[in-house]
């Protein structure tokens, strides 16, 4: 706790540009659940603001004087880990840099604040102030924080992009879905980009197709994909509409756009779509795994990873409704114990395992899935 008594997140701002600076403090400062402890032109500054008080959280940019936020944030997480949030330009830093900066640490990353229209602003101010909430709760070195209890604010769901299906259609759906290959559908937040990666690189090469959101920002998917893609087996690459869906390939749906799956007989394809935040994210999990329950049903398995919030729960439940094969992280391997902890308490997963068994779950998953015997509707 504070000196002052306050149980709000605390949050020490590292950035050279002095406006950015500004804006992003009135952007913490308005929301009630968070503070500005203190702002940094550079990192040594940092250091003297950290030594006077320890925040909950640091934004941190990645092209500084003095001393880069890359070396920076090494230098935390080696001394005095503290959960740090990359508040960048995508344009000057680079997304590859910004993957460096994650590997190095870093449990998220946003982009600078953008005040052109108020439209972005909004979303903006959304995106921010969800990611200091989501790091003030993020797990470190196996030792959790302990963070105060956040408000919940309205939100979008996915009837807004996607109807829902009636229980009557439902249970006509269920009976009348065609027997096709099996296919993933994978969903993570914060501390999702390495739990991906520690999937991904234990599968074989022919293993099912997946789809997969991770929610980041728009220009980041692809470098994320590239790096994926490099380490694995499979071929990942970042969505485009329209794409083929099959055996081998992961495809991460674009920042900033919307990803449903799409089936055409026995073929199925991807959709990218425009569209408002759904659970206050775009791309959105519950977008996904609704589409994937709706198309694919029982020949499909949804999984749910770390992050902050509810996005994906009511969709990996829609999915087991329509009788996917369904998995939730457990507390222990998880950075944030946010979506699978929802998800496991609306009974959507089928089954709830640490990190380390997921590759070995969708193995298994693909070995004992029917296959087509001929020609599908």
């Amino acid at each position: 706790m504070p000196a002052s008594g306050s149980n709000k997140i605390r949050v020490l701002i590292v950035d050279d540009s002095a406006s950015v600076r500004t804006t992003l403090s009135e952007i913490i400062a308005a929301d009630p659940d968070l503070e500005v402890m203190a702002t940094a032109a550079d990192p040594y500054v940092a250091v003297e603001r950290i030594r006077q008080e320890v925040p909950d959280v640091i934004f941190l940019d990645i092209e500084l004087p003095r001393m880069d936020g890359i070396t920076f944030l090494k230098k935390i997480m080696a001394q005095k880990p503290i959960p740090v949030v990359i508040c960048s330009s995508l344009a000057q830093a680079g997304s590859d840099t910004l993957m460096q900066a994650l590997e190095a640490g870093a449990v998220d990353v946003v982009a600078k604040p953008r005040v052109d229209t108020a439209q972005f602003l909004q979303e903006s101010r959304m995106r921010i102030c969800d990611a200091a909430k989501a790091a003030a709760h993020a797990k470190l070195r196996g030792l959790r924080k302990t963070a105060p209890a956040l408000t919940v604010e309205a939100k979008l769901t996915a009837d807004a992009i996607i109807p829902p299906f009636s229980d009557s259609r439902r249970e006509s759906m269920i009976a009348r879905m065609p027997v096709t290959d099996p296919l993933i559908a994978i969903g993570a937040s914060t501390g999702g980009t390495e739990a991906l990666r520690e999937v991904l690189v234990a599968l074989p090469p022919d293993c099912p197709p997946i789809l997969i959101v991770q929610h980041m920002p728009e220009k980041f998917t692809g470098a994320f994909a590239r790096r994926l893609n490099a380490a694995c087996a499979v071929e990942v690459k970042e969505a485009e509409d329209g794409d083929i869906v099959v055996a081998g390939r992961v495809l991460i749906a674009p920042g900033n756009v919307h990803m449903q799956l799409v089936r055409n007989g026995s073929r199925y394809t991807t959709k990218i779509v425009e569209g408002p935040h759904i659970s206050r994210h775009r791309p959105s999990v519950d977008i996904l795994f609704r589409s994937t329950a709706q198309s694919a049903g029982r020949n499909a398995m949804g999984m749910l990873l770390t992050g902050m919030g509810d996005d994906g729960a009511r969709g990996l439940l829609e999915m087991r409704q329509m009788g996917s094969h369904t998995v939730a992280q457990d507390e222990e391997s998880s950075v944030v114990f946010g979506m699978p902890k929802e998800a496991i308490q609306r009974g959507a997963a089928a089954r709830v395992l640490p990190l380390t068994k997921m590759a070995a779950e969708i193995n298994a998953f693909s070995r004992n899935a029917p296959r087509p015997t001929g020609a599908s509707e």
